[in-house]
């Protein structure tokens, strides 16, 4: 007779609860969420563990999600920041040359 109720978790994620359901990843405890935000404060440090925990394959997948979502962020501030420099720029440009004619 087949013993259909589900089974302890085997690695790192819990089985599905059903077939067909997708796993369910472990919850990252506060120790590991403070342990993360203390490697974040290190220089150089923090831009190397953003991208090993966006992209390693053995991160949790809510940290893995949490750094893409911050690199993605990063990305956009970047263009933002760099849009308003030359923007900053060419009307700096034009308050001189209107000073100087």
């Amino acid at each position: 007779m087949e013993n259909n109720t589900p089974q302890a978790a085997q690695g790192n994620y819990a089985q599905a609860p059903y077939p067909g359901a997708a796993s369910v990843a472990p919850i990252v405890s506060v120790k590991e969420w403070l342990i993360t935000m203390l490697i974040m404060i290190i220089p150089i440090v923090n831009i190397v563990m953003i991208f090993v925990y966006a992209f390693g394959g053995n991160s949790n997948p809510s940290k893995a999600n949490y750094f893409k979502a911050s690199l993605i962020m990063a990305c956009i501030v970047i263009v933002l920041y760099i849009i308003l420099m030359i923007l900053f720029a060419l009307i700096f440009g034009s308050a001189l040359m209107s000073l100087n004619s």
